[in-house]
C-alpha cells in the first residue's frame, strides 16, 4: 500500500493516485478512438502504396515499415495482402459517397441548375487527391478484382443516377422534357457531362473551375435539348 506523506491532504493523495493511473494507461494499451485512428492510417498509408508501386509490387513489409508496424501486426487485422488492399478501396469508396441530403440540398426546382450544381459536385470530387487516388486505383486493379469496380458502382455511382433519375422523371411529369427511359438518360448525363472530364483529370489534365463550368454548362444544355419534347 503507498503511503500518504505527511500532511498531505486524502485530495492530494487521490490526485497523485489518478495521475499515476493516467500514466498507466497513456504508457499502456491505446484508447478505441487512437486505434481506430491508427487502423484508418493504415488503410490510408496501404491504398498510397498500391498506388503507387502496384498490387504485386507493394509488399506487407514495405507497408509495415510505413505504418512503423511489424509483419506480425498487419496480419494480426488482415489474413492477407489482398484482403487487406480490398478494405483500403471499399473505405475509399465509402468516404466517395455523396449523402443523398447533399444531392437533395443542390435541388432548387430548376432542373438545369440542378443537374449542372451536381455535375460541379461529382466533377470536384475526383479533383481531390482522394478522389483521384480512388479512380486510378479502379482503373489499375480492377481487371484482378473486378469486385471493386462493382462496389464503386453500386455504393457511389447508382445512388447518385437514382436521385438523377428522380429528377428527370419529375420533369417528365410537368412536360419539361420528353418521356424517355430515364435510367438511360442519367447514364448518358454520368457519361457525357460528368465522365468525359473526369476521364481528362484522372489521365493527368486537371482543368481549372472556369474551365470546368464551362463544358458542365455545354453538355447539360446538350443533354436537355435533346429530351425537348417533340415540336419544341
Amino acid at each position: 500500500m503507498e503511503r500518504v506523506a505527511p500532511g498531505a491532504t486524502d485530495l492530494e493523495h487521490a490526485g497523485s493516485m489518478h495521475g499515476h493511473s493516467q500514466n498507466r494507461r497513456s504508457a499502456g494499451r491505446p484508447t478505441r478512438e487512437q486505434a481506430e485512428a491508427r487502423f484508418e492510417e493504415l488503410l490510408d498509408t496501404s491504398l498510397d502504396l498500391f498506388l503507387k508501386n502496384g498490387f504485386e509490387l507493394t509488399t506487407i513489409e514495405m507497408i509495415g515499415a510505413a505504418m512503423n508496424m511489424t509483419k506480425r501486426t498487419v496480419y494480426a487485422k488482415f489474413e492477407d495482402k489482398a484482403s487487406l488492399f480490398l478494405a483500403a478501396v471499399d473505405r475509399a469508396i465509402e468516404r466517395h459517397v455523396v449523402p443523398l441530403d447533399t444531392l437533395r440540398a443542390l435541388d432548387r426546382g430548376d432542373l438545369v441548375e440542378t443537374l449542372e450544381e451536381i455535375a460541379r459536385l461529382r466533377i470536384g470530387q475526383y479533383m481531390t487527391p482522394e478522389g483521384l487516388r480512388l479512380q486510378r486505383i479502379i482503373q489499375a486493379e480492377s481487371y484482378r478484382f473486378p469486385q471493386i469496380f462493382e462496389w464503386n458502382y453500386e455504393k457511389s455511382a447508382w445512388p447518385l443516377m437514382s436521385f438523377i433519375v428522380e429528377l428527370l422523371e419529375r420533369a417528365m411529369e410537368a412536360g419539361t422534357i420528353a418521356r424517355v427511359d430515364a435510367v438511360q438518360a442519367a447514364s448518358a448525363f454520368m457519361s457525357m457531362v460528368v465522365g468525359g472530364q473526369v476521364r481528362t483529370i484522372v489521365g493527368g489534365r486537371k482543368p481549372s473551375r472556369a474551365e470546368v463550368d464551362e463544358k458542365v454548362k455545354f453538355t447539360v444544355g446538350l443533354l436537355l435539348n435533346g429530351l425537348l419534347p417533340r415540336g419544341t
